[in-house]
């Protein structure tokens, strides 16, 4: 790692940012959040207390976790002493814009700035930022809850320094996350944009009545859930063109499966149909709690990252 990290603001307290400030002190940062929310103090509480055992069943050291982490009355106070700024505020561009204002003036000139919108490109956000302001500023967008899930995407803006991306590669991977560049800005990014494509065929799935959600997220958590865990789509089909690979793949179905894309259907979404697929949604999982539903699903998780470790190291 090029440069030293030892003190993160967290700006915005909501579940992501929480869940980051959570990560960072785990890591040994000192920590500053910062959240107008009045029950900020329980907030955190309440997240360290859920998270802290998940990173030491990560093998990660939680003594002390919350002496690591402070409340910032302001972002002015958050960022004072910051090596890193992760903001985790609403998705809009003039919130967004207003708050890098900020921040390029309250946070120390070395202070790697980053944002993690879901969609909005910090080209966005940066167009009246001086040049040498908008060089530190770029996307790093976790995944729910990222004090779990590995990957990060680092998206420079137009105006991103290649030190500044190389910054936030160095800094993520030290806090065990798998950061990824993308090169190219696009609204949603690669991970949403997968995610939306596949969630839009759901939708339409259900409304159709081929499925239930429930059986539709058994479908994926069943099959292509469990191989993506471990291959990704490209090396998915790939391994299934057999010793062919790829190019088997794409000269033998690639014809049928084109055929396929064309049928990919198009939600009404109309007022009704949307009410139906919440009703439906809800009666799949209304009868559990949000904090019964987030444990398993953080449990599952983990349990996944243990076997992949244990595989990496078998295959090490």
């Amino acid at each position: 790692m090029t440069r030293a990290f030892r003190t993160a603001a967290v700006i915005g307290a909501g579940t992501i940012g929480l869940s980051w400030a959570t990560l960072f002190a785990a890591h040994g940062l000192t920590v500053r959040v910062t959240d107008p929310r009045p029950d900020l103090a329980d907030a955190l509480a309440e997240a360290l207390d859920l998270n802290a055992p998940h990173l030491a069943a990560r093998g990660l050291d939680v003594t002390g976790l919350a002496d690591r982490v402070h409340i910032a009355a302001d972002v002015t106070e958050a960022v004072r002493d910051a090596d890193v700024v992760q903001e985790n505020g609403p998705e809009r561009v003039e919130f967004k814009q207003d708050l890098f204002a900020t921040l390029v003036r309250q946070a120390p000139d070395h202070a790697l700035l980053l944002s993690s919108s879901s969609a909005i490109p910090s080209s966005a956000f940066t167009r009246e930022l001086p040049d040498e302001a908008a060089a530190r500023v770029l996307i790093g967008h976790p995944f729910n809850p990222p004090h779990l899930v590995p990957l990060v995407e680092v998206v420079p803006g137009e105006r991103t320094g290649e030190e500044a991306v190389q910054d936030a590669v160095d800094f993520y991977t030290s806090v065990g996350r798998t950061p990824v560049v993308e090169r190219k800005e696009i609204p949603g990014f690669v991970g949403n944009r997968l995610q939306n494509a596949l969630s839009r065929e759901a939708v339409y799935l259900v409304e159709q009545g081929v499925v239930t959600p429930e059986d539709l997220d058994k479908v994926m958590t069943n099959s292509l859930g469990l191989r993506w865990a471990t291959v990704g789509p490209f090396l998915g089909s790939h391994l299934g063109g057999g010793p062919g690979g790829y190019r088997h793949m794409a000269e033998h179905i690639g014809a049928s499966m084109k055929q396929l894309w064309a049928g990919l259907g198009t939600p009404s979404q109309t007022d009704e149909e949307q009410e139906r697929l919440i009703e439906a949604v809800e009666k799949a999982y209304g009868s559990s709690t949000y904090p019964e539903l987030t444990e398993t699903r953080d449990r599952r998780q983990l349990a996944v990252l243990s076997a992949l470790d244990s595989a990496d190291k078998e295959e090490n």
